[in-house]
């Protein structure tokens, strides 16, 4: 199936490592080219380069005000156009509700939330028809995961944030959407389930739980979101879509 790919523009953030990395991975295999950011300017340059030319890395983070816009000129400047956006961050601080501070709440909401609402205002004000804007979010839209109290109080406004844009957006031909990731094999799964003191425990725990009875890779992520962020999605808007093995039971 061609996607439509070829030649389009997209803004990556949070793309050195994991969920993103996997997207950006996967729009340059169909001949998308991408921007991509992360914080550490010589691991965003070294993750575009392992992508080749249709690539480049810039050194952002999703708190700094200045950083959608510097993003987005870059797309134009470099590849001469933009098409869309997926807005990925790294998460929040792991804790409970008891827990975390005052500044944890305030870094995460900085770069979580304020961060990806700032990089769609950017982009919304930049795209044509055919445009879109993504989010990667989290199953705690949903349900609330233990021991991320901070991610589950933020992505479930982020996604209503997103909702909202789409209703917005929608007459003028630009899409939203919202990838709703799980058990994903990722650094910071990882790292998440060694905070339980037996790694291998929490996992397998974990896998029992998802029908498909392991977790997902991050080419698999990578996969969904190129092709909700492509034109062979062109009807698809105002959705959240669960990435998770089929954990989540409801519809």
């Amino acid at each position: 199936m061609d996607l439509g790919l070829q030649d389009r523009v997209y803004v990556v953030t949070g793309a050195t490592r994991g969920l993103g990395l996997a997207t950006a991975r996967e729009l340059t295999a169909d001949g998308a080219k991408v921007v991509l950011s992360g914080r550490d300017e010589r691991r965003a340059r070294e993750a575009a380069a392992a992508l080749g030319p249709n690539a480049v890395g810039v050194a952002a983070d999703n708190a700094d005000p200045d950083a959608a816009r510097r993003l987005v000129e870059t797309a134009r400047e470099r590849f001469g156009r933009f098409d869309g956006v997926l807005v990925s961050v790294g998460g929040p601080a792991p804790g409970s509700a008891a827990d975390n501070t005052d500044a944890q709440w305030q870094t995460a909401f900085e770069s979580v939330f304020l961060g990806a609402v700032r990089m769609a205002r950017a982009a919304a004000a930049e795209l044509g028809e055919g445009g879109v804007i993504g989010f990667v979010l989290s199953g705690s839209v949903h349900e609330p995961i233990p021991g991320l109290t901070i991610s589950n109080g933020l992505r479930p406004g982020l996604a209503g944030f997103a909702k909202s844009l789409s209703d917005d957006l929608g007459p003028r031909g630009i899409r939203v959407v919202g990838l709703l990731p799980a058990r994903i094999d990722t650094d910071r799964v990882r790292e998440l389930d060694a905070l339980s003191g037996d790694a291998e425990a929490a996992r397998a725990g974990h896998e029992s739980r998802i029908p498909l009875r392991r977790y997902g890779t991050p080419e698999e992520f990578g996969r969904t979101a190129a092709f909700l962020l492509s034109p062979a999605a062109s009807y698809l808007t105002g959705i959240m879509v669960p990435v998770d093995g089929g954990a989540r039971h409801g519809f």
